[in-house]
């Protein structure tokens, strides 16, 4: 398999160790009527570190099986909802 980088979001975590699910959208345009039509899947991730919180974006690439599930690596987290809170608290903290 090629080389694949793909963003997604962290539907669940938590409940494996060293595991999340990442779900990954992507649009198709339907034959007959033209409409997008949103087409998702859920992938299993292995993060090493159990950095991954719930509604974190994250790029995931492949890599060879890690177990029966497993094809993809957490690359980085492009964006966390909890960070950016966290971030947002302390800027006000210091005005």
């Amino acid at each position: 398999m090629p080389p694949m980088a793909l963003t997604g979001i962290v539907t669940k975590v938590g409940y494996m160790n060293k595991t999340a699910t990442v779900t990954v959208s992507r649009y198709v345009i339907h034959k007959i009527t033209g409409k997008r039509i949103e087409r998702s899947k859920k992938i299993l991730t292995h993060d090493e570190r159990n950095v991954l919180r719930l509604n974190d974006t994250a790029l995931i690439r492949n890599c060879p099986p890690i177990s029966a599930r497993k094809r993809f690596k957490l690359e980085k987290i492009l964006k966390s909802p909890e960070t950016e809170r966290d971030l947002a608290h302390m800027q006000v903290a210091h005005q």
